[in-house]
């Protein structure tokens, strides 16, 4: 007979897994996938995404020319020059959407429109079940579903802890076969789990998180500049020389988006670090698009301290942190995660069919 204690944890970790099982098998089979959200994308769509390397590439100024050209005058909202040299170049307009372009010869490869691709769709299902609501209560419920995943954690280790079983009983079946497979795969991804886990809470609650990092850390948000109306007969600054003054604002940084303003706002500039291995990066600059006067600059390697543990998490929950082997751990631990998922409701099912088994004759006469 289990004793109290043990008791109130068994049955807090079954029922607290079977509420969120199909939320942490969701968070699990689209967290595997997300690991290598830019290499699946490229490797589905490659005849958009590479291109063969020229001697030199034309300047955003002339691939601009070309899109407007060619896609009837429409704005364009952002540049994405990519910074290996066989990845194509990204124009995003404000009718068609993304269209993925030949740097070297200015030659439309592809168009990615407003609709939710499936990568996009694995993403907004991770983030919020792919839930759109102003409320946002489908990025809540996967949040909760990330604190109860923590509790799972804690209270499987505990029940763990007597036995320690690590391996899988030899000829075992049945229940005893899938109870084994449960504690082995849970104790030898654990700290995996824990790290996923600590860092996606954080993500989750981050209007909650972030306050409380710059208070712990005594650092303040950069001051956004403000913006004015464009003096008359002023004219925006060519884009190539904003991505130039956006290198020359933080040396060793490579741009890879530049968002075109509106009049009176100013160039939103995106970089990256040779060390920033997430895809977002995370520095930025802002130009005037009058006078190319820098309005901010901040690197990651500079950042207020609290942002910098905001970048080093989403870095370590990624796997992006340390490149292709950590992606692949992290990737086989949200794997692990949907097969813990899997092998606890197996359990729970064995378990019921067993109580609800007639008991044999002879039993049941005696």
């Amino acid at each position: 007979m289990l004793r109290p204690m043990r008791k109130a944890f068994f049955t807090l970790h079954l029922y607290l897994a079977l509420a969120a099982a199909a939320f942490l098998i969701i968070m699990g089979l689209t967290g595997s996938m997300m690991a290598f959200e830019p290499e699946i994308d490229r490797m589905m769509h490659r005849d958009r995404s590479y291109v063969e390397p020229g001697t030199k590439a034309l300047s955003l100024e002339e691939i601009g020319s070309l899109m407007q050209k060619t896609f009837a005058g429409e704005r364009i909202e952002a540049y994405l020059p990519s910074v290996a040299p066989n990845i194509s170049y990204q124009i995003v307009l404000e009718k068609s959407g993304a269209v993925y372009v030949n740097q070297y010869n200015g030659k439309v490869l592809g168009v990615r429109g407003e609709g939710l691709e499936l990568l996009d769709y694995v993403h907004q299902l991770h983030i919020r079940l792919a839930w759109q609501s102003e409320s946002d209560t489908g990025k809540k419920i996967m949040s909760w579903a990330g604190v109860a995943m923590l509790i799972l954690l804690l209270s499987g280790l505990y029940l763990w802890w007597p036995a320690k079983r690590v391996s899988i009983t030899k000829g075992a079946t049945g229940r005893r076969w899938w109870f084994d497979l449960h504690n082995a795969v849970g104790i030898l991804s654990f700290v995996f789990l824990l790290l996923l886990t600590l860092t996606g809470i954080m993500i989750g609650f981050e209007r909650i998180t972030g306050p409380a990092l710059y208070k712990l850390t005594g650092s303040t948000p950069a001051h956004m500049p403000r913006t004015f109306p464009p003096p008359p007969g002023a004219r925006p600054i060519p884009v190539d020389r904003v991505m130039e003054i956006a290198r020359q604002a933080l040396p060793g940084a490579a741009p890879f988006a530049i968002i075109v303003p509106r009049p009176g706002d100013a160039y939103r500039v995106r970089l990256r670090f040779p060390e920033d291995r997430t895809p977002g990066g995370r520095s930025r600059v802002l130009v005037d698009q009058y006078t190319g006067q820098v309005l901010l600059a901040e690197g990651s390697r500079t950042a207020p301290a609290a942002e910098r543990v905001v970048i080093a998490n989403r870095a370590i929950h990624t796997g992006d942190i340390f490149g292709i082997p950590r992606k692949i751990i992290m990737s086989l631990a949200s794997v692990m995660l949907v097969l813990q998922a899997t092998s606890g409701i197996v359990m729970w099912s064995k378990r019921l069919r067993a109580k609800r088994r007639p008991l044999p004759l002879a039993r049941a006469v005696s």
